[in-house]
């Protein structure tokens, strides 16, 4: 994929992305690391956005644990679509068809996996102020973030563990930010698997 600019990921091109079948960031399940992240959680009460949520793996997964506070949000049709066909009686006011930076509500917890990476490098600032308006005080966000060089080319766009504590440091305390162990064999040593917790 050559060069895009920021303007070119909007939801045209990502609802195109989901109507050719060209979703090479989508494993088909979820990923080891989210799983056993979420097996741990006690309290089925808290409150839980996926923005970029895509076929929504992840919110399937808790769903069936008993998560019935979760929020799937995407920019294309499409995915959401696709997870009420498998999620008959998921509510239909917890699927949020809008821009990420649009959303106004407020979360304990705010899982990333494949959307920070997906959009261009220029709304990384802008990224982090929207996850500390989203986050409830000492709210978490909590995902894999791809460790590659950073790339005009994408997306997927990398980055490094410097430029992630760099980024996030002001607002987040930095729990984990670490090289996923068990990551799928395709990511294996080309992710890190992170807890930021948001200061105030």
């Amino acid at each position: 994929m050559g060069f895009m600019k920021k303007n070119d990921l909007n939801s045209s091109y990502w609802e195109n992305r989901y109507k050719e079948n060209d979703t090479g960031w989508d494993i088909g399940h979820i990923s080891l690391p989210l799983k056993v992240y979420f097996d741990q959680l006690q309290d089925k009460s808290v409150k839980i956005l996926v923005p970029g949520s895509g076929n929504s793996h992840e919110i399937e997964y808790l769903w069936k644990l008993g998560f019935k506070h979760i929020y799937a949000a995407d920019i294309a049709k499409t995915p959401l679509t696709n997870l009420k066909t498998r999620l008959k009686d998921f509510p239909e006011n917890q699927l949020l068809h809008t821009d990420f930076f649009k959303i106004s509500d407020t979360f304990d917890v705010i899982i990333e996996q494949t959307f920070f990476c997906a959009l261009h490098p220029s709304f990384r600032k802008a990224y982090v102020e929207q996850m500390t308006k989203l986050l409830k005080s000492k709210g978490k966000l909590v995902g894999l973030l791809f460790n590659f060089p950073l790339s005009e080319t994408g997306p997927p766009f990398g980055g490094n563990k410097a430029e992630y504590s760099n980024l996030f440091r002001k607002d987040f305390n930095i729990k984990v930010l670490e090289p996923s162990i068990n990551s799928i064999k395709q990511r294996l040593g080309n992710e890190l698997f992170f807890i930021f917790e948001k200061k105030t």
